[in-house]
């Protein structure tokens, strides 16, 4: 089934809502859409029906190389997210492949960066919801926060705030990750991969 050419795409930030766990390593999805939302220059408003928060906008240089997206932040919990955003994807009707889910990864080191489309859900909560209700096939921008330290359990690790040497950096790494979804929706997966993929 080919895409409409005037076809969305989906930029959802995964995380938890509420101001307890805004600075968590599990947030830095919303953390990324926020900065988005600030580019674009508009707010979030609650979505009818659908349990999100979204922004409608474009991104990209006036012209045809600018691209509408629907920035969204699931106010679900975690585990609960790909309701709100399968009601999402059908309200606005964006085909799969123009999902974009950016999240927090264990398996990556703090900061690095890596571009993929489909694959598993490694264990992360939001992507195994998503997946459970739309499938595989969406882009994931994912966000390395390293694996816990010592015997920290890895739920407690996500649910904690970034530690104070990592917040120095965490500015500058959220920045990239917002050039990173900017890029993938503009100029395509293998574009966004050779230039941000650490």
């Amino acid at each position: 089934m080919s895409t409409p050419a005037n076809a969305p795409w989906l930029v959802v930030g995964l995380g938890n809502p509420g101001p307890e766990y805004a600075m968590n390593r599990h947030n830095v999805g919303f953390m990324a859409v926020d900065l988005l939302a600030e580019r674009i220059g508009g707010k979030f408003k609650r979505a009818g029906k659908a349990q999100a928060q979204v922004l409608e906008g474009r991104i990209g240089p006036v012209g045809t190389a600018n691209r509408r997206v629907i920035l969204a932040k699931p106010m679900s919990y975690m585990n609960l997210s790909g309701g709100p955003v399968n009601a999402l994807r059908d309200f606005y009707k964006v085909p799969l492949s123009q999902v974009v889910a950016v999240h927090d990864e264990l398996d990556i080191d703090y900061g690095a960066l890596r571009l993929k489309l489909g694959g598993g859900d490694n264990g992360h909560n939001g992507l195994k919801s998503m997946t459970k209700a739309m499938g595989p096939d969406y882009h994931r921008v994912r966000f390395g926060i390293g694996r816990p330290p010592g015997r920290m359990q890895v739920a407690d690790f996500v649910l904690k705030d970034f530690a104070s040497a990592e917040r120095k950096e965490l500015a500058y790494f959220v920045d990239r990750t917002a050039d990173a979804v900017e890029c993938l929706v503009i100029e395509g997966l293998e574009r966004a991969q050779s230039a941000y993929n650490s």
